[in-house]
């Protein structure tokens, strides 16, 4: 891997043609990036960093049309053309949900089919995004060969632009796919990540690598520590695949418009959520269906 934390001097346009090592693992096979991904990703990179907005060796790329789980290929990407590094990981798409009376924007786990930039729709946007600061967050404590080990998770944050323009307000980042399910409190007295009365939580650790999102892209967890290393004070840029543009385009049939072909066989046709109509939606329906006040875990027995 390229070392961390390496920077490049701000190049001119003339000098960014497509270097031979890359265009070899450009394509829509196993372990291989679109040529339309590769595109964008590299026009906003090189846009951002003659901006100064960045000043990374890296890149990354997302193609949420292609298949998500472990043992498949991989579509999320970590690209350094000067170190002539190109990498592939998994990523898990935004799960989205099935709400009676309002829509069924679910996905499965495998290929997604809906995509929105609505809040609360937990689904994947298509677009450009930058990394911004971290959130290291307790999730709770789990058991691990005999000791209780708090489980610790780094968030990082992106900044959007145009259709992620909300990407803040949507709580869109990423991730390792890494969280506790809660199941009770343990006394714990002095403990740093204690609340008022001296608990914390305690449940099970659960791994859903290569399985579905809240909407933010998330990483195995060596993956995302390592993206985690790349972009520690030092941001870049993230493009993800596809946009409400090119879900249309598929959607109509339109010549030449790229969608991985084994998930749109699974999918049938792609759907496209706009914010403007799927927003209003979601909010009047919880207004009409609050939440019930949160209850305190069980102490733990």
């Amino acid at each position: 891997m390229v070392a961390l934390g390496l920077t490049l001097a701000i190049i001119p346009a003339q000098a960014q043609a497509l270097p031979a090592w890359l265009a070899a693992h450009v394509g829509i096979g196993d372990g291989q990036i679109a040529p339309v991904v590769l595109a964008r990703a590299r026009a906003l990179y090189y846009e951002k960093r003659r901006a100064g907005k960045i000043h990374n060796a890296c890149y990354f790329a997302f193609d949420a049309t292609r298949p998500n789980g472990v043992g498949q290929q991989g579509r999320f990407y970590i690209i350094c053309e000067d170190a002539h590094v190109f990498r592939v990981m998994s990523s898990g798409h935004g799960n989205g949900l099935n709400i009676p009376g309002v829509a069924d924007f679910a996905n499965g786990p495998v290929c997604s089919k809906n995509f929105s930039n609505a809040q609360n729709s937990y689904l994947t946007m298509g677009g450009a995004y930058v990394t911004a600061e971290e959130k290291t967050s307790f999730k709770g404590y789990y058991k691990q060969d005999g000791k209780y080990v708090p489980l610790l998770r780094t968030f990082i944050r992106y900044d959007g632009e145009g259709e992620t323009a909300d990407a803040r307000a949507r709580q869109i980042g990423g991730h390792p796919s890494v969280v506790v399910r809660q199941q009770c409190r343990i006394k714990a007295p002095g403990n740093p990540y204690a609340d008022k009365d001296g608990y914390v939580p305690f449940g099970d650790f659960i791994n859903y690598t290569g399985k579905r999102s809240n909407g933010c892209t998330n990483w195995s967890w060596a993956d995302a520590n390592e993206i985690d290393q790349m972009v520690q004070n030092n941001p870049t840029s993230l493009y993800i695949y596809p946009q409400a543009a090119d879900i249309v385009a598929v959607d109509r049939g339109v010549p030449g418009a790229y969608w991985n072909a084994a998930c749109l066989r699974a999918i049938g046709k792609p759907n496209f959520w706009p914010k403007e109509t799927l927003g209003p939606a979601l909010a009047q329906y919880a207004k009409a269906h609050p939440l019930p006040p949160p209850k305190p875990l069980p102490i733990c027995k």
